[in-house]
């Protein structure tokens, strides 16, 4: 039997839950889906977000045929031979016949052809090129699907070909209603089970499925199984809070993202690096992974962390936060948890100095108390001969000791270290 998934999987634009963003109505990609003229593309996305489901969804709703092939197990040179016949097949069918009307293979000539490949950004840059005269020619419509940075791991060339799609992880609510059609569709989903939730219990299911639908839906499935174990079709079905980690295959950690755990992770996570507690850092940076964080969200703490509180005691920490925090945007998870763990390191080891910080900050506060002071006629600009006259930049030194502040300010020393 077809996992819940694949069972539940939409096949309109109706039955897709979430990605209004690009699929409601005034949106370009919803109007050239209905129009039947659509164009190659790319989807870029967290995994279980949708990204093959709308592919197919695409070629049912502009009847266009549909050959799906994945990077991982699809060589380019097999795909090039399908290119290839694809083209040799329409040029042959529109050879104009003896009275110079087109052959009667024109009709089935002017039928799309929509090719998908999931993970696209498998291929080599190289081997993109592949794709390049046949998504040039019309010979394809090209659909990519990618977890990575198309603009890193997809040639230019097909990037100028493509239009870029950017599907969003499912929001809480948007999971909710993925399982309550799975509860309710008594066809190809467990609409035959009368499920109820333990307080809680549907929001760790949530939670520990990381806004992948995929993952949420094959864990409901399991934990339907155990409830009802030994139990007739048709008899109440109670799903416990220990059921939906059994069917998640872990114990889901107690971590809303925009709750009280979140901010006192990250607050822990900050303040064991301030201490130089590497070992701290360490844990408290496997407790945000674990949970599902968002890996940008910790690598931009840590570059705000490299000014704040290392500052001129190490200033080559930004740089390394700074590629930190690439890398997870280029390499995603899970790769991206061990150059995480390499700037931790590196930050929590690193000797503090947060006189930048402090000075900055000092200096702000008198902006805010005292307005816009006058500035010194010598550091002003002159452009003007009449600024000149009246002593804009007149005197003015390129090398000077002399303190530049505003009067009411001689003398304020900002940074001390």
């Amino acid at each position: 039997m077809q996992p819940l998934a694949d069972r539940m999987r939409p096949e309109t634009l109706a039955e897709i839950v979430g990605q209004q963003h690009i699929l409601s109505s005034d949106k370009l990609l919803f109007k050239s889906i209905k129009s039947g003229q659509v164009f190659s593309m790319i989807l870029w996305g967290p995994p279980g977000v949708g990204k093959t489901t709308l592919a197919r969804v695409i070629a049912n709703e502009v009847n266009a045929d549909f050959l799906e092939f994945s990077a991982v197990n699809t060589g380019i040179a097999e795909l090039k031979k399908i290119f290839q016949d694809l083209f040799a097949s329409r040029s042959s069918s529109r050879t104009p016949s003896n009275n110079n009307l087109f052959s009667a293979n024109e009709e089935s000539s002017n039928k799309k052809t929509i090719i998908f490949i999931d993970e696209i950004h498998r291929f080599s840059k190289s081997q993109q090129d592949a794709f390049l005269p046949f998504v040039e020619n019309g010979t394809i419509i090209l659909i990519g699907a990618t977890t990575e940075n198309p603009s890193f791991e997809v040639i230019g060339a097909l990037l100028s070909r493509t239009r870029v799609f950017v599907l969003n992880q499912l929001s809480k609510e948007e999971l909710a209603e993925v399982i309550k059609r799975a509860l309710k569709d008594k066809t190809k989903g467990l609409g035959q089970y009368k499920v109820k939730f333990e307080k809680g219990a549907q929001d760790l299911l949530i939670e520990g499925s990381n806004g992948d639908s995929r993952i949420l839906l094959n864990a409901l499935e399991v934990a339907v199984t155990i409830g009802s174990f030994d139990q007739a079709i048709g008899k109440k079905v109670f799903l416990s809070k220990i059921i939906i980690e059994e069917a998640l295959q872990k114990r889901a950690l107690a971590y809303d993202k925009g709750g009280e755990e979140h901010y006192n992770t990250i607050s822990a996570f900050i303040k064991s690096m301030r201490a130089s507690n590497v070992d701290a850092a360490l844990y408290y940076l496997a407790r945000m992974v674990e949970a599902g964080e968002d890996p940008l969200f910790i690598a931009r703490r840590m570059v705000i962390f490299a000014s704040e509180d290392i500052g001129q005691a190490q200033p080559t920490a930004l740089v390394v936060a700074n590629e930190v925090f690439r890398a997870c945007e280029i390499i995603g998870y899970p790769e991206c948890q061990i150059n995480l763990a390499h700037g931790v390191t590196y930050l929590a080891s690193a000797k503090k100095d947060r006189s930048s910080y402090n000075g900055y900050f000092e200096a702000l506060g008198d902006v805010q108390k005292y307005g816009n002071l006058p500035i010194p006629f010598d550091l002003r600009n002159a452009p003007t001969k009449l600024m000149k006259e009246i002593g804009y930049g007149q005197d003015y030194q390129m090398y000077t000791d002399q303190d530049l502040l505003p009067s009411q300010l001689k003398g304020k020393k900002y940074y001390k270290r």
